[in-house]
């Protein structure tokens, strides 16, 4: 079967949308399967449906990477978004056509045609997505490295050769996992300023003339699909071979931080998109963690103990769903700052999310660092709902319940790979933290309900605070946890959203 290009597609009768040739208006530090089924994607249907009439180059950010098979399909490949879609079953496929071609800036080739599309008149946008750690400054790179090792020191190379050149500023829209993306971006450039001796005139134009935005990505992407058997079944439906096959959930949300004209610049508003410009994206960060983040480590842990395996079970089951949906509706979503009608709109789409058909999310994966997760994502919804409504949240308050009951049910062994305890299905499982929080519980294995749950809730190395402070929780948590060693979560969960 012949590989995916242009040509190719024609011939298999392919009746979707596809741009061929447009002007490239946009830099992209990663060729990665998350950037392909997010930033192109909403860069090929802006395409489609407002004309954009953009093409996005790709550059390879470290040495290794899919250059050579981009550039072998011409920049197409297929795109599938699986997933459920207010209640309904979807699964989409579209060509993206939006990247017109690959750099390997390693190469010199590579190295002279980025530096070439930096002084472009076309060029509008840098995007990139380096992973978490690849907004860091390394004092080892030089200006005369080609290239840069480090993605920020690559940027200020790019942004001072277009300077250089009499080119108008750039908007970069930073898409890495870390608070504050683009603005810790801005901070890296400006010490290789101040670390190159670059001019002063450089130095303005990087913080006047160049929009340094900060993004809050959201679209959950596995990427390949590792069964053969449904691969050579699609492509035969296809007609062509695509070593490039990418596939991510239907839902999808951009939130870009940036000045109020920026909206109107970007494609993405005409076209009807999930891509708000917003003047700060905290509260949406926010939003994420407290709700969607927050629902995974508020019930998978009882959930686990309850007998199921997999996100998706625990959504077809009423009582984990109702437990689930309580939580988030009654108890999370008052304790923050957005517009209501967003917060429900996006807490009905986490259920939607949740049951995906298409993805296996184990529960046990999402069960990693269970103690920093509980105090990231649900301890401030616990103390901002106990101080707005002088109460206890009851789902919440259970929650806390059965994170103590995963970590201290029937205590087989501490191993190198972490704390071996024992379900009522039968089987052993590994708590998965730090290492001191895993010789806490071990420490304790002995402890009766009461004293444990003391012993956790005054350890201010878990929680910043000892939680016994707080009236009526340590005796709450005390009841649930021996019910749940009595009669199981499932009725610890129908109580609470009685």
């Amino acid at each position: 079967m012949e590989l995916l290009n242009y040509d190719t597609l024609q011939k298999s009768g392919y009746t979707g949308y596809i741009l061929k040739d447009a002007p490239e208006k946009v830099m992209q530090f990663g060729e990665g399967n998350f950037l392909r089924a997010f930033v192109n994607y909403w860069f090929d249907v802006s395409n489609e449906k407002v004309g954009w009439n953009g093409k996005c180059v790709l550059i390879q950010p470290i040495a290794m990477g899919l250059t050579k098979l981009i550039n072998a399909q011409e920049g197409l490949y297929t795109l599938y978004l699986r997933g459920n879609e207010n209640g309904e079953k979807i699964d989409r496929k579209r060509v993206i056509s939006s990247v017109s071609r690959c750099l390997n800036p390693y190469e010199k080739e590579g190295f002279d045609a980025m530096m070439a599309l930096a002084v472009s008149d076309d060029l509008e946008y840098v995007v990139s997505n380096t992973t978490e750690a690849g907004i860091v400054y390394d004092p080892a790179c030089q200006i005369s490295d080609a290239p840069c090792s480090s993605f920020p020191g690559k940027l200020t190379q790019v942004l001072f050769t277009r300077y250089k050149a009499g080119k108008g500023g750039l908007v970069i829209l930073s898409c890495e996992l870390i608070d504050n993306n683009g603005k810790e971006l801005l901070k890296c450039v400006n010490r290789y300023i101040d670390q190159w001796g670059l001019d002063d005139g450089f130095r303005a134009y990087v913080n006047q003339d160049c929009t340094f935005c900060s993004t809050l990505v959201d679209r959950i992407v596995p990427g390949r699909i590792r069964d053969a058997a449904e691969v050579a079944k699609l492509e035969e439906q296809n007609g062509y071979h695509d070593e490039l096959i990418d596939v991510g959930e239907v839902f999808g949300v951009w939130n870009i931080e940036g000045p109020d004209w920026l909206a109107e610049k970007l494609p993405f508003k005409a076209a009807g998109l999930n891509c708000p410009v917003v003047p700060d994206v905290t509260p949406y960060k926010k939003r994420k963690v407290r709700i969607l983040n927050g629902a995974h480590t508020g019930f998978v842990l009882g959930a686990y103990l309850a007998g199921f395996d997999i996100v998706r079970d625990c959504m077809e089951n009423d009582t984990v769903r109702s437990f689930m949906n309580k939580m988030l509706y009654d108890e999370v979503i008052p304790t923050l700052p957005l517009d209501k009608k967003d917060l429900t709109d996006f807490a009905a789409a986490v259920q939607d999310r949740f049951n995906n058909p298409f993805v296996n999310h184990e529960l046990m994966s999402i069960s990693l660092n269970s103690t920093s997760k509980w105090r990231a994502r649900n301890m401030p919804s616990f103390l901002e709902y106990v101080e707005l409504k002088k109460a206890l949240p009851p789902c919440l308050t259970a929650s806390f319940a059965a994170y103590i009951a995963f970590y201290s049910t029937d205590i087989q062994e501490l191993t190198d790979k972490g704390l071996v305890c024992k379900r009522e299905k039968g089987n052993t499982y590994v708590c998965s933290d730090d290492r001191w929080a895993l010789e806490f519980y071990w420490d304790h294995r002995n402890d009766d309900d009461a004293a444990l749950v003391h012993a956790v809730m005054t350890n201010e190395q878990m929680w910043g605070q000892d939680l016994t402070a707080i009236p009526g929780f340590e005796a709450a948590v005390v009841d649930i946890l021996k019910k749940i060693r009595a009669e199981g979560t499932l009725a610890v969960y129908a109580d609470a959203v009685k």
